[in-house]
């Protein structure tokens, strides 16, 4: 089984892209995993809030084949305590089927992605920006390997 972060547009923070680095490599001992960057939208200014969702979404069907388990990381998702993540992380896994944790743009999905979703996934009641989204959602992935192995990362 295969991780993948797919991301919506580059992490223009070079702090938040040296902590991505990190904890990329961190995971990668456990687990195969990747990063994948969809391009910026061109001319997204001049383009409504729907439009915008609309042509990240097409992008985003694009990129999942039919055989992905795709969880995004919504608002309006279910939430986890760290080892429930685990939990739920672990039993995905058993399902042999490669897995894509999807993070949208500041407004968020369309709803063809919503209809092709196998579920959602929220880190908090509270907004973040989708850049922050992205160390939290490594770090948490990297949290529940660790978790899952018993390590002494996470502590109760």
């Amino acid at each position: 089984m295969k991780i993948t972060l797919l991301l919506t547009g580059k992490t223009s923070d070079t702090r938040i892209a040296s902590l991505i680095d990190d904890y990329q490599q961190r995971l990668r001992h456990y687990v195969p995993f990747e990063i994948v960057v969809l391009p910026d939208l061109k001319n997204a200014k001049a383009l409504s809030e729907e439009q915008v969702k609309t042509a990240e979404g097409n992008l985003i069907l694009q990129f999942l084949s039919p055989s992905m388990d795709v969880l995004l990381l919504d608002e309006h998702g279910r939430e986890f305590r760290s080892i429930e993540f685990a939990d739920y992380l672990q039993k995905k896994m058993s399902s042999g089927k490669d897995l894509t944790l999807v993070i949208g743009g500041p407004y968020g999905f369309s709803e063809a992605v919503y209809t092709r979703a196998n579920g959602k996934v929220s880190f908090s009641q509270m907004t973040f920006s989708h850049q922050m989204i992205r160390i939290m959602a490594i770090e948490q992935l990297y949290r529940a390997m660790t978790i899952l192995r018993h390590e002494p990362y996470h502590h109760e």
